[in-house]
């Protein structure tokens, strides 16, 4: 996929191509979203949150847009021709959640099918799209029968889920589907809460304060961090109500030696040192280039941290060397898909196993290198019960020297889980999230 030239003003079908070539590179080549769009730059900003939009929006309905693609389709498309079927979706999500026009959205999109060099799809991608405007009332119709259909999610995800979350599944993934809120992490080392909220309303960026994480404040609309009141100084950070919270949870000593496990973009590394600049922190990833991230945000907060980039499942950290250790686990992401709906494309059933059996590894690991009397607090932004309590269960049946700690009545409560806490989305406006202490026994 080319980059779009971005010294000149782009059309209409440009920024359409490019839509269509990055959905095709999200679901059928297994890029992220956030690789795809990164390089993808415009002169004007409305451009990029355009297609932004059209993309991140197509992404998230993809699996119900294919199966109306599909209907429309007198046959498949091959796979030299995907391409094609990723514009028609394109045209279909406009069609059917934008504001642009029909009119609009049917010819700009069909005149893609020339800057593909596939002029011979015109009168195809044509018809299923006007196909589509009349039978629109039939065809949705058709798409609510099916719960993967209706909720645009994957069969595989949907089983997974139902077990664990009767009665409550139609909701979680209504709520799945929705767009999740921007929040804020106020950096009280350089300014208080209400006050940055101040600061926000002179801006005219209404917010509102969080109930339970005590730094955040979520914003009414999201806005790019560029407008956000001395984001370049450091006051504040872009991070989810839910993932606040673990710095809060597992609050280390003061001049305590503190490893954050999995660390990358540097989120909770930064807010442990806000909470407690003393601590000596090592915050530590597998990859170079994510490392180089978190080295990044701890500048901007003007910040101070060990950044070591290592396998975590066999790390050279001495045993017994930290007093406490924060995990936020490599998992599927199941409780972000409404802030990353690409992963509804990007993951698999079979890699739930296989995340399962590196998070273990990784925990075991690790546990030899928090001392006795030592804070483990294991944590995921997914709400699979494999990856969050039954992880930690199996673990507590192997580590005799393991014992869970109760959190807060107030984020215990929250909780759909017996052993540590599940956070669904959207519950008070934060992503889905789990947390588990676990406390070290003195020898």
């Amino acid at each position: 996929m080319q980059p779009i030239a971005n010294k000149q003003t782009v059309t209409n079908q440009q920024l359409r191509q490019q839509a269509c070539l990055a959905l095709h590179a999200i679901a059928f080549e297994g890029r992220s979203a956030n690789d795809v769009l990164s390089h993808i730059e415009f002169t004007q900003a409305q451009d990029g949150s355009f297609l932004r939009a059209m993309v991140l929006g197509s992404c998230r309905y993809f699996i119900r847009l294919e199966a109306i693609a599909q209907s429309l389709l007198q046959k498949p498309f091959k796979p030299k021709d995907r391409d094609l079927l990723c514009l028609i979706i394109i045209g279909l999500y406009q069609l059917q959640y934008s504001r642009v026009p029909d009119h609009a959205a049917i010819s700009e999109t069909v005149s893609v099918c020339q800057q593909l060099n596939k002029d011979w799809a015109t009168k195809l991608v044509n018809g299923v799209l006007r196909s589509f405007v009349r039978q629109q009332a039939e065809l949705v119709k058709q798409m609510e029968v099916n719960w993967d259909t209706r909720f645009a999610l994957p069969d595989w995800l949907i089983s997974l889920l139902k077990p664990y979350y009767k009665g409550q599944m139609e909701s979680l993934m209504e709520v799945i589907n929705q767009q999740a809120p921007m929040t804020l992490r106020v950096n009280r080392q350089k300014v208080g809460r209400d006050q940055y909220l101040e600061l926000l309303l002179e801006q005219g960026l209404p917010a509102s304060t969080h109930p339970i994480a005590a730094n955040a404040l979520v914003l009414e609309h999201p806005v790019n961090v560029e407008q956000l009141p001395h984001f370049a100084d450091g006051y504040v950070s872009v991070q989810d109500a839910a993932a606040q919270l673990a710095a809060s949870i597992l609050l280390p000593e003061p001049h305590s030696r503190v490893l954050d496990a999995c660390a990358a973009p540097g989120g909770k590394s930064c807010h442990l040192l806000e909470l407690c600049e003393s601590i000596e922190l090592t915050a530590c990833d597998i990859d170079h280039e994510r490392c180089q991230r978190i080295s990044e945000n701890l500048l901007r907060l003007d910040l101070s941290a060990k950044v070591d980039c290592q396998d975590l499942t066999d790390s050279n950290y001495p045993d017994n060397h930290f007093d406490a250790i924060l995990l936020d686990a490599p998992c599927s992401a199941t409780g972000v898909i409404r802030r990353h709906p690409d992963i509804k494309l990007l993951r698999q059933a079979s890699d739930i196993e296989q995340l399962v059996q590196l998070q273990q590894q990784i925990l075991e690991h690790l546990w030899g290198k928090l001392k006795p009397g030592g804070g483990l607090l294991y944590a995921t932004c997914s709400i699979l019960p494999q990856e969050n309590e039954q992880q930690i269960s199996q673990f507590l049946e192997r580590q005799n020297d393991a014992q869970l700690v109760s959190l807060s009545d107030e984020i215990q409560s929250l909780s759909h889980s017996t052993i540590g806490c599940q956070l669904t989305p959207g519950q008070l406006s934060m992503d889905g999230f789990y947390y588990a202490l676990l406390g070290k026994a003195n020898n």
